[in-house]
């Protein structure tokens, strides 16, 4: 891709952008974007880098590349504005619910697209971003978008009907692991640690262990026997978790999610 350009830049979008950025994976100056306000979209460009744009018509002219970045309601009126510019040119799009066959319904034939679903730790280079199997992006084209997302995150390909269970895990998750965190830090601070001190150890103990698991590849149930000495601290703090229901919890919190949607 020559030129970048992000329709809607809120937080996801301003970590990818400032993601390649900071990353040198393409020139700031080749990368756009385009919202309606203005004068916030105006200080986020010359905090991070890229270049803003006040018409949108005229961003996606000017760009071979797009991100459709903007609330999911709003793109129907935002494709019926664009989408003769969108021909010939690329389509990504990082938003809920839009996969490629409802994009097929709105677009030009020749506009290719590729359906992502991101999560919020990429903001900080550890996202995970969901690419649907299913897309017409070029054998090239798709090995740079990859590329691009590889450095901010893991880019997981999935099959059309599991990229809706694939999103609930990844997308949904950290609001998950983020009362972990809390609760944990709860504890600590109930036992004397300072707040600040216990939500360093819950986070930092998480991602370790996660980096662990994913290094490693072994079943998350080696790894916690491995924590589990006979009549140890952990296996007595195990034994408390599994009669709280807890992996029962979190089966619940999934099953909410996909049969509430």
């Amino acid at each position: 891709m020559q030129k970048l350009g992000f329709i809607g830049m809120g937080n996801m979008a301003i970590a990818i952008a400032a993601g390649i950025i900071d990353n040198r994976l393409m020139d700031a100056r080749d990368i756009y974007a385009y919202a309606p306000h203005y004068d916030k979209l105006k200080a986020n460009a010359e905090r991070i880098g890229f270049i803003a744009y006040q018409s949108l018509t005229d961003m996606v002219i000017e760009c071979d590349t797009l991100v459709m970045a903007c609330k999911p309601y709003q793109i129907e009126g935002v494709l019926s504005e664009i989408r003769d510019a969108l021909a010939g040119k690329t389509l990504l799009s990082v938003a809920s619910g839009w996969d490629y066959d409802t994009y097929a319904q709105y677009v030009d034939a020749t506009t290719r697209v590729q359906f992502i679903m991101p999560n919020t730790p990429a903001k900080v280079g550890e996202g995970v971003f969901l690419f649907e199997e299913k897309n017409s992006l070029m054998t090239d084209e798709q090995q740079e978008v990859v590329q691009i997302f590889e450095a901010l995150g893991r880019v997981v390909v999935l099959p059309s009907n599991l990229m809706k269970i694939g999103g609930v895990i990844s997308g949904c998750g950290p609001a998950f692991i983020d009362l972990v965190i809390e609760a944990l830090g709860d504890a600590g601070v109930k036992y004397g640690l300072p707040r600040a001190q216990a939500y360093q150890l819950a986070s930092q103990m998480i991602l370790g262990s996660a980096k662990l698991q994913l290094q490693t590849e072994e079943h998350p149930g080696v790894l916690k026997d491995q924590v589990c000495s006979p009549a140890g601290t952990t296996i007595r703090g195990v034994g408390a978790l599994e009669r709280a229901g807890l992996r029962a919890a979190f089966l619940d919190a999934i099953d909410a999610i996909m049969i509430g949607s």
